[in-house]
């Protein structure tokens, strides 16, 4: 596979708009072009909707043997997957919600997450697994639940969570490169989001925070679709003189802190977007490290924003007040910074409030960010 330095007047050329479900294809495409031990297992991949179009072209390109149908059997055919993987495969393990990966816990648990461990490095367990989040179309309480601190418990397991369709298919590349097993997570309301890629293939971090847009008034440290809400609050606080610090954490685990804290030196304010549930969930994580680390700095109690600790309503009228937005975050950093209550915060919120059911992607958010 290439290594992740690629020629500037090369890429300059090659590079071109598309979107994350299309970015993904192309770094699953070129993988299994390019290595003969990469093989895509699910529900749905060889499927003519192809998962958002993620997997289109795959089986007609390499044939059923790679591209591979997975029976209702989660937990067997995660079994399957590792086997592979110790055996000399690289299989790309597709589970078309997050909600599905339950049933195969034991395996990538006590299985997948241990074994480099316990064989003492003598086995590797290359396996790829991705997994769609994300609400909408009445998807309810089993089928939209965002699990990333889930398994961000698991010692052995990384867990990564892209944003942009850069990062989808550079992290997805990095993610088939690595040799032990990788949660991939993919929140389905980015899949239409545009950005510019490069042709070739191109290695990504998958431990590495990016900063999407510098600031001095607070930090932002946000997961997933929430970095895309972050950026159209921040775009509106900033005409008010109201400088955000974004961070994509891209990663869940292993976290990239030091962005974060140097951020918070700088700002002393800190606020975390996940898209999940408040308790034992990521946003504490990086709230309490940055108490640890940089408390010194921090001139009020750290914030965050997520989920209410409920399951997820069906109902698309529930769902309004169920899931923050750009509108909850223009609200809650106006909270930290405008002591003297001078912004104002009615006409911002207005700015960017939706005109959509919140159950529904943001018909506003296309890119590229």
């Amino acid at each position: 596979m290439p290594s992740s330095t690629i020629d500037n007047a090369s890429t300059e050329k090659n590079i071109r708009e598309i979107n994350f479900g299309e970015a993904l294809q192309e770094a699953q495409y070129q993988a299994m072009e390019s290595d003969k031990s990469i093989m895509v297992i699910g529900e749905g991949v060889a499927d003519p909707k192809s998962i958002f179009r993620t997997t289109e072209g795959l089986v007609e390109k390499f044939g059923p043997d790679r591209v591979t149908e997975m029976p209702l059997a989660e937990n067997g055919m995660t079994g399957v997957c590792i086997g592979l993987a110790t055996s000399g495969f690289r299989p790309i393990l597709v589970h078309q919600r997050i909600d599905f990966a339950l049933l195969s816990l034991d395996q990538l648990i006590n299985n997948a997450a241990k074994l480099h461990y316990v064989f003492n490095g003598q086995v590797t367990v290359p396996l790829v697994v991705r997994m769609l989040i994300g609400r909408g179309w009445g998807q309810g309480p089993q089928h939209a639940q965002s699990l990333q601190s889930l398994f961000a418990h698991i010692p052995g397991l990384k867990v990564v969570m892209p944003t942009t369709p850069y990062d989808a298919k550079g992290m997805l590349l990095s993610a088939i490169k690595d040799n032990n097993p990788v949660m991939f997570i993919e929140h389905r309301w980015l899949y239409n989001l545009k950005g510019d890629v490069p042709k070739e293939q191109y290695l990504v971090p998958l431990d590495k925070a990016s900063i999407v847009k510098k600031g001095s008034h607070i930090t932002v440290a946000t997961f997933s679709h929430m970095t895309i809400e972050a950026i159209a609050a921040a775009q509106v606080l900033a005409e008010h003189g109201v400088e955000v610090e974004i961070i994509d954490m891209r990663s869940v685990r292993p976290l990239d802190m030091d962005p974060v804290l140097a951020s918070v030196e700088k700002t002393g304010l800190l606020m975390v977007l996940d898209t999940g549930w408040a308790s034992c969930g990521v946003s504490g994580e990086i709230m309490a490290r940055t108490v640890e680390n940089a408390f010194q700095y921090l001139k009020k109690p750290p914030m965050r924003i997520t989920l209410p600790d409920h399951p997820a309503p069906t109902s698309k009228h529930l769902a309004d007040d169920y899931y923050p937005d750009a509108e909850t975050i223009v609200k809650a950093i106006v909270s930290l910074v405008d002591d003297e209550q001078k912004l104002p915060t009615q006409e911002m919120c207005k700015r960017v409030r939706r005109t959509s059911l919140r159950d529904i992607p943001n018909p506003a958010y296309v890119g590229p960010f």
